[in-house]
Parts: C-alpha cells; sequence; structure tokens
C-alpha cells in the first residue's frame, strides 16, 4: 500500500501581467507570432497559472498557440478549435476569443459550441475554459484530432521557478479572415518553495519489488 502525504507552503504570491499587442496575424503563416517576456517576481516556484487571450476577428479554428514557460515548460492554449472527424475540417467560424484559460475549468476550449458559451458585442468567446492541451500538428487530419486527448496542461508548468523568459506563440493555419491579438494576460501563483510528497510504504516485500522510474478556408 502507497501512501502520499504532499504539503505546499501557505505562503502564496499572486501576481498578474498584462501585455499589450494590437498586432495583426499573419493569414495562412506558420510563423505566426512571438511574444516573450522576462519576469524577475517574488516566489520563486510556480504554484498554479492562468492565462487570458483577447482575439479579435479572424476565425478561430483557424488558430494556434502555445505558451512556452521557463525551465522548458509548455502548454498548447489553442490547437484549430473545432476540428474533428465529427465536424468541420475547418474548425469553429466564430469571430475571436476574450477567454481565460485554466487547468480548473470544467470544459475543454477545443470543443466550446459543445457547451455552454456566449459571445460578447464583438463575437467573441467569453468565458473560462482548459486549454486545448492536444500536442498534434495543427494541420494533422481532422480524424487526427477526434482521436487525440489532451496531453499538455498549465499544470506542467507548476514547481519551476517562474523567473526567466515566457513566449506565447500565436499562429493563423488557414487562408480566410484575420485575427488580432489585442492582448493577453499571465497570473502567476508562486510560492517560497516547490511542494513536497513523501510516499510512505507500507506492506512486506513491496520495496523489495519496486524499481526506480525514470522514465482552410476560401
Amino acid at each position: 500500500m502507497l501512501v502520499w502525504a504532499c504539503a505546499a507552503s501557505a505562503q502564496t504570491n499572486e501576481t498578474s501581467f498584462t501585455f499589450n499587442v494590437n498586432q495583426w496575424v499573419p493569414d495562412a503563416n506558420v510563423n505566426g507570432l512571438s511574444f516573450s517576456t522576462n519576469l524577475n517576481i517574488t516566489g520563486p516556484y510556480i504554484n498554479s497559472v492562468t492565462v487570458g487571450l483577447n482575439i479579435s476577428g479572424g476565425y478561430n479554428g483557424d488558430l494556434y498557440a502555445l505558451l512556452a514557460g521557463p525551465n522548458g515548460g509548455y502548454v498548447v492554449l489553442l490547437n484549430r478549435v473545432g476540428i474533428s472527424n465529427n465536424a468541420s475540417s475547418f474548425g469553429y467560424s466564430d469571430h475571436g476569443f476574450n477567454i481565460t484559460l485554466s487547468d480548473s475549468a470544467a470544459d475543454n476550449v477545443h470543443y466550446y459550441q459543445s457547451f455552454d458559451y456566449s459571445l460578447n458585442g464583438n463575437g467573441q468567446v467569453t468565458g473560462t475554459w482548459a486549454p486545448d492541451g492536444r500536442y498534434i500538428d495543427p494541420m494533422s487530419a481532422p480524424s487526427v484530432f477526434g482521436s487525440t486527448a489532451p496531453t499538455t496542461s498549465l499544470s506542467s508548468l507548476n514547481g519551476v521557478n517562474v523567473n526567466g523568459t515566457w513566449t506565447l506563440f500565436l499562429a493563423d493555419l488557414s487562408v480566410g479572415g484575420q485575427s488580432e491579438l489585442l492582448n493577453w494576460t499571465l497570473d502567476v501563483v508562486t510560492v517560497p518553495e516547490p511542494s513536497v510528497c513523501l510516499i510512505g510504504i507500507l506492506g512486506l516485500g513491496l520495496l523489495a519489488g519496486m524499481g526506480k522510474i525514470n522514465g482552410r478556408r476560401e
């Protein structure tokens, strides 16, 4: 029997950033846009991260967005939302997002039209959603999207030092319409030290049996 006991520091620090961009995303261009910022805040270890995207116009099903944190962590925020083997091969045609992406959200943004969603007066999708998380080529066939589960999450950034370079990448991968990134936000909760998990092992012979784990549009 394994008993996991995890302890995290009760002292947290929340810091929020808004990055005003106001740039058009090149249409049907895999090079997209890349925005990097260097953070130097207290903590310094990440306890949780949420991201906001304010994107106007274009077609939502064209967009791919990825956030890369310091020390190699990353999460796929958007990956051609709406594409699947049961829907249009172009994804959803709504015009923009004004959303928060959080691992605590109940519904994944990739299939937002399958849930109770709303549009603001500018036609942007609103609300709080779980990141897409599908770490696949955004030019994959619809059947690949339909059979792929999310494998990246914002929690993959937890436990590492918050300070360093953060990069948001955003691309439009299908012809037709043009999106504009108005701004994006980053909300980071940090703790003085990473959480610690202790494993208690009960049962004769269990320890001896365990090995070390390393492990378009026209």
